[in-house]
């Protein structure tokens, strides 16, 4: 899988906002993708040395529309911890 299949998105919620002061940064990822790739493509993209990286699944939440019912997707989530330098994710 390519660098770029890998990372969907960076999460910029208040909490990851708050563990970017910890050089941790937060991304959506493919569901299939698992830490060693998640590192890679953190590294190849950003430039920067991953050093510890931890993940969370999400299960699809049950919606309805009227009468009609479904799941939305269900999502990964990646925390990597940056053991030097920092990602510059927006613009300040």
């Amino acid at each position: 899988m390519e660098a770029r299949e890998v990372l969907k998105r960076p999460v910029i919620t208040e909490r990851s906002s708050e563990l970017m002061a910890e050089n941790k940064y937060t991304f959506e990822v493919d569901t299939r993708a698992n830490k060693t790739e998640v590192k890679d493509a953190v590294e190849e993209i950003f430039g920067v040395k991953v050093e510890k990286v931890n993940i969370m699944n999400y299960k699809g939440k049950y919606k309805r529309v009227g009468r009609f019912g479904g799941y939305t997707n269900k999502r990964r989530k990646a925390i990597v911890k940056l053991s030097e330098g920092e990602i510059e994710l927006f613009e300040k």
